[in-house]
């Protein structure tokens, strides 16, 4: 059973920073895993994404304040935002999928249950 658990979310002030975090379980090697985010009345946006062989694309908005990791160890996901806009306020999935194509177009397979960030001006 394939499972994502996202953790880290919160509110902060505008200029702040969070770490999110998403531990996954139950994939097999070769998937493509990353961060989404939603916003309220507005559609999935993607945020990072590592292909199997490492590596990292960011979405167009990201412009350097976010940083992706991920560590094959701990089977975990991170997203280090900083420089934290109100606009940034989302849910942000955790999301997984066997091809790039399906997780950037929004469809991927597998979903975490997502988490809150709230950031206030």
């Amino acid at each position: 059973q394939v499972q994502l658990v996202e953790s880290g979310g919160g509110s902060v002030q505008a200029g702040g920073s969070l770490q999110l975090s998403c531990t996954t379980s139950g994939l097999s090697t070769g998937y493509y895993m990353g961060w989404f985010r939603q916003a309220p009345g507005k559609e999935r946006e993607g945020v990072a994404g590592i292909d199997s062989s490492g590596t990292i694309t960011y979405g167009a908005f990201v412009k350097g304040r976010f940083t992706f990791s991920k560590d094959n160890a701990k089977n975990t996901l991170y997203l280090q935002m900083n420089s934290l806009k109100p606009e940034d306020t989302a849910m942000y999935y955790c999301a997984a999928d066997p091809g790039n194509y399906r997780f950037w177009v929004g469809r991927s397979m597998y979903w975490g249950q997502g988490t809150q960030v709230t950031v206030s001006s």
